[in-house]
């Protein structure tokens, strides 16, 4: 993975966009994350060298979180150098609750966050993220000493999909030490963040555990041949879930699971069916801790109710109702919002309007709800309000000029995910 040439760079760059692209003839919208970093500066430029002869339409964004005092400077120099390119730039500003907690990975969801809800209202599909091969070893060993499975250790995910847009990772095949000489071979500076250096963060010191592991042989290349090896029983398992999952039918929403099929699952397959499951309604990034899935699957062995994380699943005869549960629903959002984590709603929409859950009182305005779904599911559908007053509820009463439509369908999460 060092030494390579600039061209081995660029074809690794383009060959990531080229097979997400459906039709070589359509315009191809390409969102940038940059920090200022070496990484996503490399990409960048290698994305701008690539983009006029591949047919790219190419958007640069940074995110200033305000957490540090150099970060509005550094936001700037990008756009500066985006200028210098001919490339549009946009700097997004976290005016929300500061991150608290795990620093750098509340950061990291509110920079996703923002980028999605910036890329989704100028039309971009498609987001580039700057991560390598170190930053893949790092997270290795980081999930190591929290003794992860099989999903921790397998590596971050080249592409995925999520709020909307499809994020793709085209430099985990390359080295940190490559992007920055690939840099200083074009005479590109970057910028270097104070917090990588800061012993405070547990990827400082996974960083700085390589370099003590390096003589036993353990490399960032070495972890990379490894973490390959188990991303592709990864991708096996999955592909065996999704499978399983067919015998789930989605309505209104709503998850309906047959209790036959259930007791005749694997422990594993059922264990995945479940995170699955909850991520897909509750839109969190992470799963639930191993043993409250393990404690789920059990109750629901014994055919009792359950709430976990947002989810609801209730036992019906011979199925298992999982629907989103009400109280743990999103706020109201401004129309042309994704709600919900997952709800896109259609329709002769404008300004006044808001999307919000149906709820029980709209659902009393919908007359021939029964016709259209369980009870369950259809109180936490979308609906389109004008302050207090029910404007439609598509998925609970006929409305010819609105629809509802979910993004991803569960199995094509089970897919990306």
């Amino acid at each position: 993975m060092t030494g390579l040439t600039d061209a081995a760079l660029l074809e690794a760059v383009r060959h990531t966009f080229d097979r997400a692209r459906s039709d070589p003839a359509a315009p191809f919208r390409i969102g940038v994350a940059v920090s200022g970093g070496g990484d996503s500066l490399a990409l960048l430029h290698l994305l701008h060298l690539v983009a006029p002869d591949a047919g790219y339409d190419l958007h640069a964004v940074t995110v200033d979180h305000g957490l540090r005092p150099e970060a509005a400077a550094e936001a700037a120099q990008v756009a500066d150098f985006c200028a210098g390119l001919g490339l549009p730039h946009d700097t997004l500003r976290w005016s929300g609750p500061q991150p608290t907690g795990n620093l750098m990975d509340q950061a990291r969801r509110a920079r996703l966050d923002l980028i999605a809800g910036w890329a989704r209202a100028r039309g971009i599909g498609h987001v580039a993220l700057g991560h390598t091969a170190d930053d893949r070893a790092e997270s290795f060993l980081m999930n190591l000493a929290r003794a992860s499975g099989l999903d921790g250790l397998s590596g971050m995910r080249a592409v995925w999909a999520d709020a909307g847009v499809i994020w793709h990772r085209p430099l985990l095949g390359q080295t940190r030490a490559a992007l920055r000489d690939y840099l200083r071979g074009q005479g590109i500076g970057w910028i270097d963040d104070p917090s990588n250096d800061n012993d405070r963060f547990t990827r400082v010191k996974a960083r700085r555990a390589l370099r003590a592991l390096a003589p036993l042989g353990i490399t960032v290349e070495r972890l990379s041949g490894t973490i390959d090896n188990l991303a592709v029983v990864r991708a096996t398992l999955t592909g065996v879930t999704a499978q399983f999952a067919r015998g789930i039918r989605e309505e209104s929403g709503a998850l309906v699971l047959p209790r036959d099929l259930w007791a005749g699952w694997p422990e594993e397959i059922r264990r995945r069916l479940l995170i699955c499951v909850i991520r897909w309604m509750n839109g969190a990034s992470y799963p639930p801790r191993a043993a409250q899935i393990a404690a789920l699957a059990a109750g629901l062995d014994l055919g009792r109710d359950a709430t976990l994380a947002g989810v609801r699943f209730r036992a019906r005869g011979d199925h298992v109702l999982i629907t989103r549960e009400a109280r743990a629903t999103m706020p109201p959002v401004v129309w042309g919002m994704t709600w919900d984590h997952r709800w896109q709603v259609q329709g002769p929409g404008g300004e006044s309007l808001h999307i919000a859950a149906l709820g029980a009182e709209g659902l009393r305005q919908c007359p021939d709800w029964r016709q259209k779904g369980p009870r369950e599911a259809l109180i936490v559908s979308p609906a389109v309000w004008h302050k207090d007053r029910l404007i439609a509820a598509p998925l609970a009463r006929n409305e010819p000029e609105w629809g509802a439509t979910l993004g991803p369908s569960f199995g094509m999460f089970i897919l990306a995910h």
